[in-house]
């Protein structure tokens, strides 16, 4: 300690630093952005061009390159304007540049953005106290992305597992539905049913296991298998293309699981906050999962910020260094969550989703030419549509949605899925449902 201190103070006599003097600037701080560091594309068609040379090819993006967005609306860097229905996959329920959500995170950027977990902060418990009270649990781990929302759920149930249930070391088994989409990672992937998401991935995590969507007899047969620790899924399908299940469903899996002790996680990332026209999807039957996973719109759609919930008997399993993230809970996550829940809870996003929704299914369903599109379904915003593949190539679909000045993204050769913001007006509604009814209604197939 005596050689650091000596060391110090040459450096300090070095410097040339005495009583209260600052320390200098030894590097700027400050950039100049008068010119930019890559120089602009001034066309889509170079945009396009330029990113498929320097990025990964993991993505078929819609040809459409965003340079604004403002609320419902967005501009391409040529100038045309766009209603957004995609919402980047449903995290902008604020839609683009909220002012409120804007002036939130400027305000807190500049006073304290990061410190990590291992210190305390003065934001973390006001976040973890506002968000706990409001959903009706004990305690909350904050995380970043959805997916690392479901990675820790499912930690957190195999914990649980070993240390309450008492299963066996390493037979925990989790259960999901056919269908679920909660990321890309190598656990998210090993639940899934998509094999261009799975193949060649491998090995996978063991004991994740599937069973059809919406099939009760199935969970319950599962169930039953004392090595079960928990079953993980969508309340509403939102990858799958919209897919409800039937009423009842959510309240026949919160008996089950209590029936056979086994933990119930909730992925809500997509359909929680209001995005169904309830604030959580599982509302729609009151029933309550044992563990809440939350993200997408948690930040006002800024910046990724994910939540998962769980009452004391569940979420005490974790102890110091079992769980963690460097960014997770940060000052300025924790600022946004309380900022977002409070703007959806006083503008009513709930309701008008419900509205709005409502609106968008009936006038799809009594306009779209149903021989085109036989199906029609969602729950307040989070909606989808089925076509006939030999009709309508929904790739293509998209297009003429976009020359028409509407953005959404086809989910496959059958399923296009629409997600707008939740501040939408009636009028922004009727005028994107127009510009639907119209690309797919007056839709021909390309030449092969």
């Amino acid at each position: 300690m005596a050689m650091l201190q000596k060391n110090s103070a040459e450096v300090v006599r070095h410097l040339g630093l005495v009583g209260n003097a600052s320390l200098p600037r030894l590097i700027s701080t400050t950039v100049s952005l008068s010119e930019p560091a890559v120089p602009k594309a001034a066309t889509s068609k170079e945009v396009f061009e330029r990113e498929y040379k320097s990025t990964a090819h993991n993505y078929d993006p819609l040809p459409v390159a965003i340079s604004k967005g403002e609320g419902v609306y967005m501009w391409d860097v040529d100038g045309k304007k766009y209603l957004d229905f995609f919402a980047g996959y449903a995290t902008l329920s604020h839609g683009h540049c909220h002012p409120t959500i804007v002036e939130a995170m400027r305000k807190q950027v500049g006073i304290l953005h990061h410190t990590s977990r291992a210190i305390y902060h003065d934001k973390m418990y006001e976040f973890a106290e506002y968000i706990t009270k409001k959903f009706n649990f004990d305690k909350v781990l904050t995380m970043n992305t959805g997916a690392e929302g479901g990675e820790t759920a499912v930690k957190l149930a195999r914990k649980w597992g070993y240390r309450v249930k008492k299963i066996p070391e390493n037979k925990a088994k989790t259960i999901f539905a056919h269908g679920n989409f909660w990321g890309r990672t190598i656990a998210a992937i090993s639940s899934s049913s998509s094999p261009t998401s799975k193949d060649e991935f491998g090995p996978h995590v063991p004991e994740f296991h599937n069973i059809p969507y919406n099939d009760i007899p199935a969970l319950e047969e599962k169930l039953k298998d004392p090595h079960v620790c928990a079953f993980m899924v969508e309340p509403i399908q939102g990858e799958a293309g919209a897919v409800v299940p039937d009423e009842g469903y959510l309240k026949k899996v919160r008996e089950l699981c209590t029936k056979y002790n086994v933990l119930w996680i909730a992925d809500e990332v997509q359909t929680g906050l209001c995005r169904t026209g309830k604030f959580l999807a599982v509302h729609h039957e009151n029933v309550k999962p044992d563990i809440l996973i939350l993200g997408k719109a948690l930040s006002g759609g800024v910046m990724p910020v994910s939540a998962v919930l769980a009452d004391d008997p569940v979420m005490e399993v974790f102890t110091p260094g079992t769980h963690g993230s460097t960014y997770g809970g940060n000052p300025l996550a924790c600022h946004l969550g309380i900022v977002s829940l409070e703007s959806m809870t006083e503008g009513k996003f709930d309701e008008n989703a419900k509205k709005m929704g409502d609106l968008f299914m009936s006038e799809l369903s009594s306009r779209l030419d149903r021989k085109k599109v036989p199906i029609v379904r969602g729950r307040g915003l989070l909606n989808a549509i089925v076509v006939d593949p030999e009709q309508i190539d929904t790739k293509y679909a998209t297009i003429a949605m976009r020359d028409r000045g509407l953005i959404t993204k086809h989910i496959n050769e059958k399923v296009i899925r629409f997600s707008p913001a939740l501040i939408i007006t009636e009028e922004q509604m009727r005028a994107g449902i127009d510009i639907i009814v119209d690309a797919l209604n007056n839709f021909k197939m390309p030449a092969k």
